[in-house]
């Protein structure tokens, strides 16, 4: 009789549902769908708070910073149709939205040399590339000709960068003062230890967070970050605390938490104004740090994810042209709408460990993305040390990769050590990759292995080495 009732719940097409998004055929259900939807949208919610705090800290070569309403429309908007366009054609439970790490080169790599809508430019350039990439085939032979250690180095050095970015967005790390004449760059604090009651939350926010992740709670960040904002909300309400020691967001509730979503991004993009403002050589290097982060963590999520939904066969994922395709049209969406490029996240393996298997999840995700925008007020409520803990936190988790990179290899130690260290001691991602590039290069032409090296890293290293002596020369 089990056998019988759990045949007609996995198999019996109720539906037209179950015809377009084979949901019985997966082995799947309607609510393990709607379920895992919704565990997935809990997971990775917290991007529509952390993005706006990611690009609203950065400032382009103008002065010019971005409005947190208008962050968080974009952010929200992108997400919710994308991940339903994910879900129709691709047919995967993955859901997208803006990629941390590369929303950090966006904001303080790329802006710092051009207007807003010039780094978005680059960010559509960056869609249309990957989808052309997709397309004909050249991006997974792009991505096998990077070494593996690299590559592993590339996601640990942007974890160490998102932690920095989030400790100095708390003011948990402040920068030394020139005036102190001294050798040492940042402390702790303001003066070298920690005072002041935004502290006290960034610092009780994060341990509630990693006590949430500890126990596996589903939604831990995104608690996390509403756990800390009550907090902040009641501290400042009730203590005397001075306004600019919250920094660029002081927690007060709005007038209304329902408001109209502010659409002032969309469509604010000059394509090509990049090249002439930050020089041709390096408004190249910046497109081709944004096709690099946007492809690879999208092929390591988009792999490991459907794997786990039981969507690979013959070592394939089903559908997966259409899914890099998709993934190149949010990286470009992304820039369309001021959001920064927008990829598929990590967090899809919580709605899957929850049964989601088909695309229908992704769809129902999505319409919860949507219904955010609804609530964009909240988005000025959330200060830096409510949201900051979620970077550290995501931060510790890519540094985890580390175990994987080849230590005893001499071939390897010193490139993979010079990418992920370069990109937080420098704070630009694209310092970190050129390093490690040069420095692979290098090596292997001292110990004679000429032809591991391969055309393409070859090429890759000249392009940085000039990237390098140019910005040298010129100071651009």
């Amino acid at each position: 009789m089990g056998g019988r009732m759990t045949q007609q719940l996995t198999t019996r097409p109720d539906s037209g549902l179950d015809r377009i998004f084979r949901i019985s055929e997966r082995g799947s259900t309607l609510s393990r769908e709607l379920r895992g939807g919704l565990t997935t949208f809990v997971a990775m919610a917290y991007i529509v708070m952390l993005n706006p705090l990611i690009l609203g800290s950065g400032t382009d070569a103008t002065g010019a910073k971005l409005s947190p309403e208008q962050l968080t429309t974009a952010t929200a908007a992108t997400a919710g149709v994308m991940t339903i366009v994910m879900g129709l054609v691709g047919n995967a439970p993955l859901a997208l939205a803006t990629g941390l790490g590369v929303n950090a080169v966006v904001a303080f790599t790329i802006a710092p040399t051009m207007t807003w809508a010039e780094a978005f430019g680059l960010v559509v350039l960056e869609g249309v590339v990957i989808v052309a990439l997709a397309v004909s085939g050249v991006r997974e032979k792009i991505m096998n000709a990077i070494p593996e250690p690299l590559k592993i180095a590339l996601t640990v050095g942007i974890g160490l960068y998102i932690a920095l970015i989030g400790l100095v967005s708390a003011g948990f790390v402040t920068r030394v003062p020139d005036a102190q004449e001294t050798t040492v760059p940042v402390q702790m604090g303001t003066d070298g230890h920690l005072s002041g009651i935004p502290i006290v939350v960034f610092c009780v926010t994060l341990l509630v967070m990693m006590g949430l992740m500890a126990r596996r709670t589903p939604g831990a960040i995104l608690l996390g970050i509403v756990a800390g904002t009550v907090m902040a909300l009641v501290a400042n309400a009730a203590l005397d605390v001075a306004p600019d020691e919250w920094g660029t967001v002081v927690p007060e509730l709005p007038a209304q938490l329902v408001g109209t979503p502010d659409f002032g991004l969309f469509g604010q993009v000059d394509l090509f104004g990049g090249f002439a403002a930050a020089g041709g050589v390096a408004a190249t290097v910046f497109l081709f740090t944004l096709v690099l982060s946007g492809f690879f963590d999208a092929m390591g999520t988009i792999t490991s994810v459907s794997s786990q939904a039981g969507l690979v066969q013959g070592g394939k994922v089903q559908g997966m042209g259409r899914i890099l395709a998709v993934d190149g049209v949010a990286a470009a969406a992304g820039g369309l709408t001021g959001a920064a490029p927008n990829t598929v996240f990590l967090e899809s393996a919580a709605g899957v460990a929850e049964g989601a298997r088909t695309g229908l999840a992704s769809v129902f995700t999505g319409l919860l993305f949507c219904l955010t925008l609804l609530v964009t007020p909240l988005a000025s409520v959330v200060p830096a040390q409510a949201a900051a803990p979620a970077l550290v936190i995501v931060g510790g988790l890519m540094m985890s990769q580390v175990r994987l990179i080849p230590w005893d290899d001499p071939d390897y130690v010193i490139p993979a050590f010079l990418t992920l260290a370069v990109i937080p001691f420098t704070y630009m991602i694209t310092n970190g990759i050129g390093a490690g590039l040069i420095a692979f290069a290098v090596i292997k032409l001292a110990r004679g292995k000429v032809r591991e090296i391969g055309w393409l890293v070859g090429s890759l290293a000249i392009v940085f080495a000039v990237y390098f002596l140019v910005s040298g020369l010129t100071g651009v």
